[in-house]
């Protein structure tokens, strides 16, 4: 039984103030302070900002993060995606009642704004990472509180990492240091203390790699080398034995490349995601959805990707798991403008056929995930859940 009580409604201000108080309390005491909170879970998180602006009980479980503690204790999952269309700007997409929400611009200088970005949401956090004008800085958007402000540095600060978050944890892995030198390290980021943990390196170094939780333990996926050549294989890191393995022909391969291959162009990571414990890959080469086979290591092609998912070599495109189901964003570009689309699919309801959620005009770059999906911000930029 859930045993957290509610602080006493702050009655100070108006007459106003005061009588809508004094509502809210006489609700509470209607109902009790266990049957409020789990009406409170069920609300959607768009909702939060105004029920804690009721009352001093209200505000203080919800911008003190308790109410979100709660959610995932109770396994109460609500999926959003984060997007970044524009430099600078954010907005949210809540996939079932279709709706977009701005979020407050980001402050950053000029340097930040054309450097290489990526992005991570973890915890009730989305975070950021460029460079400022002579180090990696971190800029972290809150849902608590509604805003941004500096995140703590990484032990090793880096760009052109693979990443994936896991409830309040996150882990990074490779990418490039501030010299250009591509990395074999790793780390441990947990949202709730705030601290980052250096973990055993990989065996192999690797930047423009992706990275998903899948059963449990981490992966990172494809990248290049530090002889600048592609990655076909993968790596498993235990989160128990706090080990690698390394696991051949891993990548999905959109050019058929060989470990031995140098790039022929500048390609995106590799746009993959896992929905049940199942990993998903998408071809944008072919346009086609692979999955893979976790016995043999070999991929299968399920199907088409959405008709209009266009992409430059993969940039520009998005590719993420939100709960049950796979989500495609990214759109066709005309005369210089460019709309996006976001597509789904449910992998449990047989083959592909993806359904358009939405769409919104954009005004996209090539960079880094240009475009990426909400943990239990909880993750185009993001997709997010909580």
């Amino acid at each position: 039984m859930l045993t957290l009580s509610l602080a006493p409604a702050d009655h100070s201000g108006s007459q106003r103030q005061r009588g809508d108080q004094s509502d809210s309390d006489r609700l509470i005491d209607a109902i009790g302070p266990e049957m409020t909170i789990e009406c409170l879970l069920r609300c959607s998180r768009a909702d939060y900002g105004s029920i804690a602006s009721l009352n001093r009980s209200f505000r203080s479980l919800i911008r003190g993060g308790e109410i979100y503690r709660i959610r995932r204790q109770k396994k109460v999952i609500e999926h959003w995606v984060y997007l970044s269309c524009r430099l600078l700007e954010w907005v949210a997409f809540d996939p079932n009642s279709r709706l977009w929400m701005q979020l407050p611009r980001m402050n950053s200088n000029e340097c930040f704004m054309c450097s290489d970005k990526e992005s991570l949401a973890v915890g009730t956090e989305l975070l950021v990472f460029g460079k400022d004008l002579m180090s990696h800085v971190i800029y972290k958007y809150s849902i608590l509180t509604n805003s941004w402000s500096s995140g703590m540095s990484m032990n090793a600060p880096r760009c052109l990492f693979g990443s994936a978050s896991l409830g309040e944890i996150a882990i990074l892995a490779g990418g490039c240091d501030s010299q250009g030198s591509i990395l074999g390290s790793a780390e441990l980021y947990d949202s709730e203390k705030q601290t980052w943990e250096t973990l055993p390196s990989m065996n192999k170094p690797r930047k423009m790699c992706s990275g998903v939780f899948m059963d449990g333990k981490f992966y990172v996926i494809g990248g290049t080398g530090s002889d600048r050549r592609t990655l076909s294989c993968g790596e498993e890191f235990d989160l128990q034995t706090r080990t690698w393995r390394e696991i051949p022909n891993m990548a999905p391969g959109n050019r058929g490349g060989t470990e031995n291959d140098m790039p022929a162009a500048p390609e995106a990571p590799p746009l993959v995601a896992v929905v049940n414990n199942e990993l998903y890959a998408a071809d944008y080469a072919d346009m086609e959805l692979k999955k893979y086979n976790k016995t043999t290591n070999e991929w299968a092609t399920m199907g088409r990707l959405p008709e209009r998912a266009g992409s430059m070599n993969g940039w520009g495109l998005a590719f993420r798991a939100c709960g049950d189901r796979l989500i495609v964003i990214g759109g066709p570009r005309d005369r210089g403008e460019a709309t996006i689309e976001v597509n789904s699919w449910v992998p449990s309801a047989g083959p592909p056929i993806w359904k358009r959620l939405g769409t919104k005009p954009s005004a996209l770059r090539r960079g880094k995930r240009a475009m990426t999906p909400e943990s239990t911000l909880d993750r185009i930029q993001m997709f997010l859940q909580s």
